[in-house]
């Protein structure tokens, strides 16, 4: 007999709800939940394959550990065992440095994913943190910590309220927003059109997006940075900038226009290949408009002048005055944000406060660049000790790094290596361990993170759609079990850890005398918390805790968990407002405009106006049955449109020799892959374009589908050297490569 049951989709950032139908314990099929607050039952390719994904026959499911040089089948006590027996020897020998973690994109779309890796990583000391977000999004959050004070502070475009949106590097009809929680974004471009707003789009590629704007700039990858430090020019040039309400929030006005100066719209359109003329209508448009947002994502992140181009974004906002208004680029509220505090100085963001080991690359938000994670590995030097161990969660580098195939040697020399993935993939068949996390429908679901970055401030949870099967281990659990083997406690009751968090999160709450409990007992409280399990007690702790909530009785109508789950559907908390000054943490309690380190960046930008790259470059793309490297192994989700192609502008491919659906050779400064040309007029001359997170021939994993069409690596084409100095972001667009008939 069926029956259904709601959970929210974590397959993407869009967050939507969905109706599942459950045939016993499998999910059969899943359509967009109507009644979702945010939501409002709207769903894409991925979401309606939840079910395909969720019950994938190659998802493990029991750990595996390395006998004999061979991963079998092992109880999950012999599988923290052997966890317990290879690690704490490295940290005792050689510190807790010489054991890495890498955090993989998945673990921002589970409630594990954002509870438990601060925890492990806090406890196990280690300053050896790589993350998908340095091959991503670092430049925004080292922007946004420049300009805010705060990495994490990101401002997101009022969708539904904004005149005139400005995409630069950004697909949501693929990718369905990125940094931009938004369900149903194509319908909000949509929208925007539809009461009289423009849309304008920038990116190399005439994508679904860009064919929907009013207006397509097909610019030079990797010069975006450019083109919008000459807007910001020619505002000031013009008479155009207006703070409005922001005035007594900024400081460096003067200072910026004195950076920017140069940097005119003639000095920058032949190395943007756009016309100058354009450029000045592009910021005119911008200020006329009455309302307006300028919003840029991967694109525009993964290129030379990744932080510059994030921070000019924000510096564009803010000249117009559309920064922290409706209609313009706010901050959203989460439910689980901490509690608010008065507004005044804070302590603001540093960056290099260590330093990789053999390139010296700068720490950015507590992370090493992750295209240094093979050399930190394989390269001995005078300073400190090589990674010898190294933990994994929801992680492939091997594809989503920089020179997977270096990367792969080097895994394959560590002392021990552990892995928390559901598949035996291109990474984690490096491993001695792999702890599989059960499928979502049996995990319960929050957005800790996508909640930070919504289009509108509300609160969902999920509990398990499905029992926890006979066998499987929540999570949750894993990672608290990780935690505890990792800090020589090994074998005690994973709920320490949640009791630890917990313990620490209301001690110093009744310390502080901006809390809502400020002055209780902090045990008292504890014994209040509502929940099934640790995690949910957590969830209810900072909701209780948050903006909205109760405050453990000081606000009788504010959110905890029992509320939030009487309303299955969620909880609507309102469009986006205005929040400043109270977002800020800088140093002065201000946006500060030109903070030194992009100040001591700008002369390498002017010199970028400088260059003509003569030959091909590369740029990545997005599909929308895609997301990274997650997918290819579900049926449903491969195929058709989505496939691993070279696509080409029609008059490189005559005067290279390629026909459609021959093979090509490219190669890079990384090595060379192969795949079929895919000639089109979506490129513009002169740019190559390869989807990311393909390449999935390496022998010893399980992807059984995966396997059968496995593409090609992008990243191989890639060294590693290449980074934006500022995040430590790898340059993944604009990349020289060479292009060739094969034989």
């Amino acid at each position: 007999m069926s029956r259904t049951a709601l959970r929210i989709c974590p397959l993407c950032e869009a967050t939507c709800g969905l109706t599942l139908t459950i045939e016993g314990t499998r999910v059969t099929s899943a359509r967009g939940d109507r009644d979702d607050v945010f939501s409002n039952g709207f769903i894409c390719p991925k979401g309606a394959s939840f079910g395909a994904v969720d019950g994938d026959p190659d998802r493990l499911r029991t750990p595996l550990v390395r006998r004999d040089g061979e991963l079998r089948e092992a109880t999950w006590t012999e599988a923290f065992d052997a966890v317990a027996a290879g690690l704490r020897p490295v940290v005792e020998r050689h510190g807790p440095h010489a054991v890495g973690m890498v955090l993989g994109n998945p673990n921002v779309h589970t409630m594990a994913g954002a509870l438990y890796p601060p925890v492990l990583l806090a406890a196990l000391g280690t300053r050896s943190l790589f993350t998908a977000s340095t091959v991503d999004q670092m430049p925004k959050h080292v922007s946004s910590g420049l300009l805010f004070g705060d990495a994490n502070a990101i401002p997101v475009p009022d969708l539904d309220h904004t005149d005139h949106l400005l995409l630069i590097g950004a697909n949501p009809l693929e990718s369905n927003g990125s940094l931009c929680t938004a369900p149903d974004f194509p319908g909000k471009l949509k929208a925007l059109k539809a009461r009289g707003g423009t849309l304008t789009v920038i990116d190399p590629r005439r994508t679904r997006t860009a064919k929907l704007a009013d207006r397509h700039l097909a610019i030079r990858p990797g010069t975006d940075a450019l083109l919008l430090a000459a807007m910001a020019q020619v505002l000031f040039e013009e008479g155009l900038v207006d703070l409005g309400e922001l005035s007594p929030h900024v400081q460096g006005i003067d200072e910026l226009r004195d950076a920017v100066r140069d940097f005119t719209p003639e000095s920058v359109a032949a190395a943007c290949d756009v016309d100058a003329a354009l450029v000045r209508t592009l910021a005119r448009e911008l200020a006329a408009a009455p309302t307006a947002a300028v919003y840029a994502r991967i694109g525009s992140c993964t290129v030379p002048h990744g932080t510059l181009a994030s921070w000019l974004v924000d510096v564009l906002n803010i000249l117009t005055g559309n920064l922290d208004r409706p209609g313009g680029a706010l901050f959203p509220q989460a439910a689980t944000d901490r509690t608010p505090r008065p507004a005044g100085p804070g302590r603001g963001f540093a960056l290099g406060r260590w330093h990789s080991r053999v390139s010296r690359h700068p720490e950015a938000k507590g992370e090493l660049p992750l295209s240094a994670l093979a050399e930190e590995i394989d390269t001995a030097t005078d300073e400190g000790t090589p990674v010898r161990a190294l933990i994994t969660v929801a992680a492939n580098p091997v594809l989503s790094a920089p020179d997977g195939d270096r990367l792969d040697k080097a895994l394959d020399s560590l002392d021990f290596m552990v892995s928390v993935d559901p598949y035996l993939n291109e990474t984690s068949r490096n491993a001695d361990v792999v702890l599989p996390p059960p499928p979502p429908s049996q995990s319960p679901h929050h957005d800790f993170a996508f909640n930070t970055l919504a289009v509108r401030n509300q609160v969902r949870y999920s509990r398990p759609a499905v029992p926890l099967e006979p066998g499987r281990m929540a999570e949750t659990e894993i990672l608290a079990r990780l935690t505890l083997a990792v800090t020589g406690m090994h074998g005690a009751d994973p709920s320490a850890v949640d009791d630890l968090v917990v313990g620490q999160t209301l001690g110093k709450a009744v310390q502080d005398p901006h809390s809502p409990v400020h002055g209780r007992d902090p045990e008292e409280l504890a014994a209040q918390l509502a929940g099934e399990s640790g995690p949910e007690r957590r969830l209810d702790l900072m909701l209780r805790l948050g903006p909205y909530g109760d405050g453990f009785g000081a606000h009788p109508e504010g959110l905890g968990l029992e509320r939030l789950l009487a309303h299955p559907h969620g909880i609507d908390l309102g469009p986006l407002r205005s929040r400043l000054p109270q977002p800020l943490k800088t140093r002065s309690g201000r946006i500060e405009l030109l903070p030194q380190p992009i100040a001591d960046d700008l002369p390498r930008l002017r010199g970028a106006a400088a260059e003509r790259p003569t030959g091909l470059v590369l740029v990545g793309r997005r599909h929308l049955r895609s997301n990274n490297s997650w997918m290819h192994n579900v049926p449903a989700l491969t195929g058709g449109t989505n496939r691993c192609t070279v696509q080409v502008h029609p008059e490189d491919a005559e005067r290279l020799g390629l026909r459609d659906g021959e093979p090509v050779r490219v190669k890079g400064a990384g090595g060379e892959v192969t795949a079929p040309a895919e000639v089109t007029d979506g490129v513009r001359r002169g740019v190559v374009s390869i989807p990311h997170g393909w390449g999935h021939d390496r022998p010893g994993t399980r992807l059984s589908h995966a396997s059968t069409d496995p593409g090609v690596n992008v990243n191989q084409l890639l060294d590693g050297s290449l980074l934006d100095p500022l995040s430590g972001n790898a340059v993944l667009n604009g990349v020289p490569v060479e292009l060739s008939p094969l034989g």
